[in-house]
């Protein structure tokens, strides 16, 4: 099974583009199946939806969340579809297997209150509280992706018309507009991104546009740590930056946003992962209407 995994895994990343991450995803995934079959005598052909039902069952023995179970499914799906496509294998055994029925959660978003207060809980006096500040502004004027936002260039910005260029999942490119206060917090930090070169800071690293205190590119798990430390002192509440791309979402159609408009903002592939927000505004309106009309 490794060397098709290893050719699958040059296909996701040479042919769809998918990036590293992603692929780390998938290589990880496969490499659990292949960990469980190990003390089992099959082959590829072999491989029935027992063998991928049990496979489940043994995730949620090791207690996996229902959604990650999902993942594990989809990715062994795609891997065996794959190899049906390129004459490797007959049929794919996942797909008469089910994925687990997933729990329905509303995605947490901040409140406007505690939207503001996190945009300003970052200092305004050191290079990097004003790093910090165009981060914050940047996701929730934005909602783009935690990956996207470290991997933003100068060359992307487009602070005169209120632009970003932003690299999605697959390569996809979008463009994305960038509200006032996110690009007065830009244009603050800009100005004094050069005092965080250091003599460790290349010319690739000079093209982001957010860089660490020693000028190097700031990765997404820096960013993450710093944004989350600036939510939980605004909000008292430990939470990742993706709560800031909920939170822009579920604004926008609070505020009568059109769903397709906030699909194409995002960068869904399909308007069902969008959907999700407008149950959060209905769950706000019928919280209001328990809370205000005599016979609720």
């Amino acid at each position: 099974m490794q060397v098709f995994a290893l050719k699958f895994l040059r296909h996701l990343s040479r042919e769809r583009r998918l990036s590293e991450h992603t692929c780390l995803a998938y290589e990880t995934d496969l490499g659990q199946f292949q960990a469980f079959l190990n003390d089992r005598d099959k082959t590829l052909e072999g491989i029935d939806r027992n063998d991928v039902r049990s496979f489940l069952g043994y995730l949620q023995a090791q207690e996996f969340g229902r959604r990650s179970i999902a993942r594990k499914l989809a990715s062994l799906r795609t891997f065996f579809g794959f190899l049906c496509n390129t004459g490797d294998l007959q049929r794919n055994p996942t797909l008469q297997v089910r994925p687990p029925k997933q729990e329905k959660t509303l995605p947490v978003h901040l409140d406007v209150n505690e939207a503001g207060r996190t945009m300003e809980a970052p200092s305004p006096d050191s290079v990097l509280g004003v790093r910090d500040r165009a981060i914050l502004e940047l996701f929730y004027s934005t909602g783009i992706r935690l990956r996207e936002l470290a991997g933003l260039t100068l060359g992307a910005l487009d602070l005169d018309g209120g632009l970003v260029r932003v690299v999605g999942k697959g390569g996809k490119e979008r463009i994305v507009p960038v509200g006032k206060p996110a690009q007065n917090a830009l244009k603050v930090y800009l100005a004094r991104r050069a005092e965080l070169f250091g003599e460790k800071a290349s010319s690739d690293d000079g093209q982001y546009v957010f860089l660490s205190r020693s000028g190097k590119v700031l990765s997404p798990s820096g960013i993450q740590r710093r944004v989350e430390r600036h939510i939980e002192t605004a909000t008292g509440r430990k939470l990742s930056p993706h709560t800031l791309r909920h939170t822009f979402a579920t604004h926008m159609l609070d505020a009568g946003a059109d769903l397709n408009a906030v699909k194409e903002l995002l960068g869904h592939a399909s308007l069902s992962t969008t959907q999700i927000y407008t149950h959060v505004s209905v769950e706000r309106l019928k919280k209001a209407y328990r809370q205000a009309h005599p016979r609720a």
